[in-house]
């Protein structure tokens, strides 16, 4: 059982942890890509400017991957907010992993639990005989509250690791249209000179 109340903790602390890290404001603001293009409208981009967007969220900084590199044509453009978006997509997928075995491993910790209550079990019955049923039958549920409690901490922990992965690909989504919007928007109509950057 205490690997089972271990895995139960480590899905709750994950699931809060990746809840509040993976929110959609956060991660990729509605109103950034528009600031941004303020900014280039009125020749206010800066290093300065640019340090501010790298810390503002993960879509600032795949932005700010992509302004630096803009006066060196669409494709370096292209190539440096790939890598930036490399770098934010697998910071984004932290702890993925880990949910993933716990989902996949509490169910048989649980019937791992149960096998050894039984072989108990078989082994009472063994040295004493099957002449009290209840201690039989007390020792067979007690065998079986593991995996009860196995399926009970694999099924939230599946369910979040779904839930959160489609945020991540619908994240990912969203960062790649706005990137997208910015090297179209810079390269069909004028190159960006970041000053001081």
């Amino acid at each position: 059982m205490l690997p089972i109340l271990l895995c139960s903790l480590f899905v709750v602390a994950i699931g809060a942890e990746r809840y509040w890290t993976l929110n959609p404001a956060k991660v990729a603001p509605k109103s950034l890509l528009a600031q941004v293009w303020s900014w280039i409208k009125n020749n206010q981009l800066d290093g300065s400017k640019l340090k501010e967007l790298k810390q503002s969220s993960q879509l600032g900084r795949i932005l700010a991957a992509g302004l630096s590199n803009s006066k060196h044509g669409r494709e370096v453009m292209k190539d440096s907010i790939q890598e930036a978006a490399g770098q934010v997509i697998h910071e984004l997928e932290r702890y993925m992993t880990p949910l993933g075995t716990i989902a996949a491993i509490a169910p048989l910790l649980g019937l791992l639990g149960t096998v050894i209550g039984m072989i108990k079990v078989f082994t009472a019955i063994m040295l004493q005989g099957t002449g009290n049923a209840g201690v039989l039958a007390g020792g067979i549920s007690e065998a079986l509250i593991t995996t009860a409690a196995g399926l009970t901490v694999a099924i939230p922990a599946m369910i979040l690791h779904r839930y959160f992965l489609r945020r991540i690909d619908t994240l990912v989504i969203t960062m790649e249209e706005e990137a997208v919007k910015l090297v179209d928007a810079l390269h069909s109509d004028r190159r960006v000179d970041v000053r001081g950057g």
